[in-house]
């Protein structure tokens, strides 16, 4: 049996589609920044149940920019508070746009969406309730173009 052209091309956009969705989310959660200005005083926190310590995970962040952003990067501060009460803090740096100044991720029109892998293969060693929380560290009390900062945990 021979499939005609338009067969055989829904045939592969169902198959796209089911492998695309078809992820090993374990979290996923984006705040939206007020006006678009992220000011050095506001932290943006994501809270996680871990239940299971034999697993390892992999951490994304989403960031969506609109092209007014001035830079081409952001560095950020994340503490991650852990379920015994300690904070680790780590800096991240998050590259918006090449050397040329063209704008990285997706999305047309004046809004950018980039997701960055942060972590691979993360395995935690206590089961409970963390809190990662992330607060821009430019050097700009006021941050403008910053539209949402999002955390995404996969399996």
């Amino acid at each position: 049996m021979r499939l005609s052209l338009p067969s055989l091309s829904l045939i592969t956009g169902i198959i796209l589609i089911s492998v695309s969705c078809n992820t090993n989310r374990f979290y996923r959660e984006t705040h939206r920044i007020p006006d678009g200005n992220w000011d050095t005083k506001d932290k943006v926190s994501f809270s996680v149940n871990i239940p299971d310590t034999s697993k390892r995970f992999s951490f994304y962040i989403d960031i969506r920019n609109d092209v007014d952003y001035p830079f081409a990067n952001i560095f950020m501060f994340l503490d991650t508070r852990f379920p015994d009460g300690r904070i680790a803090r780590d800096t991240v740096e998050c590259q918006l746009a090449d050397y040329d100044g063209r704008w990285l991720g997706t999305g047309s029109g004046s809004i950018k969406q980039n997701r960055f892998l942060f972590q691979k293969g993360v395995k935690f060693k206590q089961k409970g309730q963390y809190t990662f929380s992330f607060e821009q560290a430019m050097r700009t009390s006021e941050l403008k173009g910053i539209r949402d900062v999002g955390l995404e945990i996969e399996l």
